[in-house]
């Protein structure tokens, strides 16, 4: 009898702890795409360039998840799909070399953007910002001048590590941090007005 109740207490218990960890897991967070710390983002930004760079997929599925639950509030269940997305995206893109062949990036993009909607302060088009990530990605592969295709991200820090291809350093990636994090510091002051 005392082994019964030690065995339902156990069980009970075990149910309970596993009901809180899925409650966590999918209750509904209040995320906000202007919520984030410009220095964070911009380390974590530059660890995932690295990531995908170094074809680290693991790592920058880890580096998507972390950023989107730390930086942005999303549950973990929400973070998991948008990193999910996001990590498939790049990793369906890479080893493209024409734009019909990137196209299969797309619908994983599209995916990508519409689980960032709910935390977007104004509506937008989910398919149209997924088509236009893809044409920056894309034309930075056919070497398209940095004016024609980003603003300050993609004119100083792509460009800066685009021209130090294999041979890049610690040093300049602590470069590329940096300008990202003026970059996101920039965001950051334009956002919260």
């Amino acid at each position: 009898m005392f082994v019964r109740k030690m065995i339902l207490g156990s069980t009970l218990g075990i149910a309970a702890a596993a009901a809180l960890v899925a409650a966590y897991a999918v209750i509904p967070r209040r995320a906000d795409l202007r919520a984030f710390d410009p220095a964070e983002m911009a380390r974590l930004e530059t660890v995932m360039w690295r990531d995908y760079y170094d074809k680290r997929y693991a790592a920058l599925f880890y580096h998507l998840y972390e950023s989107t639950r730390t930086q942005f509030g999303f549950s973990p269940l929400r973070s998991l799909q948008i990193a999910l997305g996001a990590a498939g995206a790049a990793r369906t893109f890479q080893p493209t070399r024409s734009r019909p062949e990137a196209d299969a990036a797309l619908p994983a993009l599209v995916g990508y953007y519409r689980d960032f909607a709910s935390a977007a302060p104004v509506a937008f088009d989910a398919h149209e910002a997924a088509r236009l990530e893809l044409d920056w990605w894309q034309a930075r592969r056919e070497a398209a001048d940095p004016r024609d295709y980003g603003l300050t991200i993609a004119r100083e820090a792509m460009a800066f590590r685009d021209a130090r291809g294999e041979a890049i350093t610690e040093a300049d990636w602590a470069g590329i941090e940096n300008r990202l994090g003026e970059a996101y510091r920039s965001l950051k002051a334009s956002v919260s007005r």
